[in-house]
């Protein structure tokens, strides 16, 4: 299965492609799409942006399924605001893909990939780069959508698992605790 991860941002938008074949993960592609060279106010043209950025990232990599990172409110409400509408374009363009869209928190990101719910960055790139033994750190937007697929590819079997023994119902949209697949 090809799974693309996806670490939304508004500047920076981090996407991660990897391959698993029953336990064994490897790496296919990673990188950034950025928006920070268009002026600050042109929200529609960096929409447009991540847009097309990712539809392009589906389209040349032809994943199965997409996992994306859930947005908390932050300290700065208008920052949550944008952050969520870069978010919606993201899924947006997944979706237009065709592809099934996982949820995934950062807290369960970093417990998947690191151990522990309160990794810092350069964790979270040492250890993507163990886990897909790759030749050096991929930064550290890369290293966060690689890790949301290294996530949904960890929690996927357990998820198949439970479709197979009980229907699965969409999660309501305030709860994040086991993540939303749609």
């Amino acid at each position: 299965m090809r799974i693309l991860g996806i670490d939304p941002g508004l500047q920076t938008t981090g996407f991660g492609v990897i391959d698993m074949d029953g336990q064994r993960l490897s790496y296919v592609a990673s990188g950034t799409i950025r928006t920070h060279k268009m002026e600050l106010g042109d929200l529609p043209g960096r929409l447009k942006v991540l847009f097309d950025g990712i539809s392009e990232v589906a389209a040349r990599y032809q994943p199965e399924v997409a996992s994306v990172e859930i947005v908390f409110v932050n300290v700065n409400p208008q920052s949550t605001l944008l952050l969520g509408q870069a978010r919606g374009a993201a899924l947006t363009a997944l979706v237009n893909a065709n592809l099934t869209v996982s949820e995934y928190t950062a807290l369960q990101m970093k417990k998947a990939v690191v151990g522990h719910g309160r990794a810092a960055k350069n964790q979270i790139q040492e250890m993507v780069k163990r886990l897909l033994q790759l030749p050096g750190l991929p930064g550290p937007d890369a290293a966060d959508a690689l890790g949301l697929a290294i996530t949904h590819a960890h929690a996927s079997a357990a998820m198949n698992l439970m479709a197979k023994s009980t229907e699965l119902h969409r999660k309501q949209h305030a709860m994040y605790r086991g993540g939303r697949v749609y």
